[in-house]
């Protein structure tokens, strides 16, 4: 997921997202505590996924706030 693409979605659609991505990581946790997760990797880069959403979501409320 990159930048370009978060940036399309509304603030509605990018909450909904990062909810989604807030469940991911933590069975991502719940996985590796109990060493069934393949791939550890993933979990930084769902927490990068989390960062992004929440700075694009303030960079549109800022945008909405100034209009």
């Amino acid at each position: 997921m990159n930048a370009k693409e978060i940036r399309e979605n509304t603030i509605e659609e990018l909450n909904n997202k990062l909810v989604d991505l807030k469940d991911e990581l933590y069975k991502l946790r719940f996985q590796h505590a109990i060493n069934q997760l393949d791939n550890p990797m993933r979990i930084s880069a769902v927490k990068k996924d989390i960062a992004r959403v929440e700075t694009i979501i303030c960079e549109k409320q800022a945008e909405n706030a100034n209009a």
